[in-house]
């Protein structure tokens, strides 16, 4: 979802500016003190389910992570090409699943924004399964869940361990998004094939 279909701009602005502020604040920090207890705090969680989870941030910084997003809700929004990636997708009578690491409330705030989840047959948070994406836990848990065929099944991701464990479940067709973030450099997408956004999937 972020840094796929979102603009993972929102997201980088949120955690690495928004929310070192407000701890700052909240904590009576500097701000570079903040930035650099926020990165021992992250380093610490990367890649499993509470680095996703909002209701762990919450009790980890002493902020209500939710409200900060829906004060910052206009800021998020689709990569360039997403929306009408989605449109025409969703008339071409494939089944479209959105699977992602992004907790359910956060999903649901972002929707009220952008109204995604209009556009897929079913939605899955990463949350229920108690694993994240970069987990083999994950696929085998959406696996019970839905039946797909992994080798005629296409996914795409803007994150490197993620689309490996898709790879190592069996996911024939994985594309990585150079652009996750609308104002930043293109990222290395390793040995994946790579797209600057899903628009050129069309």
């Amino acid at each position: 979802m972020d840094g796929t279909l979102l603009d993972l701009r929102f997201d980088n602005w949120f955690w690495g500016t928004l929310i070192p502020s407000r701890y700052a604040v909240a904590h009576g920090l500097s701000e570079a003190e903040a930035h650099a207890v926020l990165a021992s705090k992250f380093k610490s969680v990367a890649h499993t389910l509470n680095w996703y989870c909002i209701e762990y941030w919450t009790r980890e910084l002493g902020l209500d992570i939710p409200a900060l997003k829906r004060e910052a809700l206009l800021r998020v929004g689709f990569l360039p090409g997403a929306e009408m990636f989605l449109r025409k997708l969703r008339v071409s009578g494939k089944r479209v699943l959105l699977v992602t690491n992004s907790h359910p409330t956060t999903l649901a705030i972002k929707n009220q924004r952008v109204a995604l989840t209009q556009y897929f047959d079913a939605c899955y948070s990463s949350q229920p399964f108690d694993a994240p994406k970069e987990n083999p836990a994950f696929w085998r848990g959406l696996a019970a869940r839905e039946e797909f065929a992994p080798q005629r099944t296409l996914f795409i991701d803007d994150s490197l361990p993620v689309l490996e464990c898709a790879r190592d479940f069996g996911i024939a067709h994985l594309r990585a998004v150079r652009r996750p973030d609308s104002g930043a450099p293109p990222q290395a997408t390793g040995s994946f094939a790579a797209i600057d956004g899903v628009a050129e999937l069309l």
